[in-house]
């Protein structure tokens, strides 16, 4: 039993791999880091890494609606509201891998914003990617507008959209939510 969500081998993995690749890949030349919360691993392992890189850095968190944690790094109390199609991702709680790691930024970010950027990002760049890559990405263009022109961001492409197929690429389910439905979808 791996217990992923509290066991702190998770996050040392992205400490000893995420954050030296993304350093590595970007020459350490980067700005900022975010990404969402399914386990906590990944974004306190590899920011972490990055800050102690670099203090300079910025790491971000992009959580959907329904889940805890952007009300824990705003306000200092979990709360949560509204509701999210994204499987995977979205903590109510402090897991042991997220305990007094801090980030510099967060971002809740709504399905309405997140599905037209896993649309366009299929459409136009070929990549075929779930909800979860979504918030990422919303949240990284979030981070980059509030940086400022010039800075790299990183995020992770966490999630395929092919295991989406009965709602991400489901106009009826979309629909019943009042979500956005591409027209080359339909």
């Amino acid at each position: 039993w791996a217990n992923q969500f509290d066991n702190v081998a998770n996050r040392q993995a992205h400490i000893e791999t995420t954050g030296p690749e993304i350093w590595e890949q970007t020459d350490g030349q980067l700005d900022g880091f975010i990404c969402s919360v399914g386990t906590g691993g990944t974004l306190a392992g590899t920011g972490m890494y990055l800050k102690e890189r670099n203090p300079d850095i910025r790491i971000g968190l992009a959580d959907p609606l329904g889940a805890a944690l952007y009300s824990f790094y705003t306000t200092g109390e979990l709360s949560s509201w509204g509701d999210s199609i994204t499987e995977g991702i979205g903590q109510g709680r402090i897991t042991a891998n997220l305990e007094n790691f801090k980030v510099d930024h967060a971002f809740q970010v709504p399905d309405e914003e997140a599905l037209p950027i896993c649309f366009s990002l299929l459409q136009d760049e070929g990549l075929c990617l779930g909800s979860s890559s979504g918030i990422n990405v919303a949240g990284a263009i979030r981070l980059a507008k509030e940086l400022g022109p010039g800075k790299t961001i990183v995020t992770i492409l966490c999630d395929g959209g092919t295991r989406y197929q009965s709602k991400l690429f489901n106009p009826s389910f979309l629909r019943s939510k009042n979500l956005p439905v591409p027209g080359w979808l339909n």
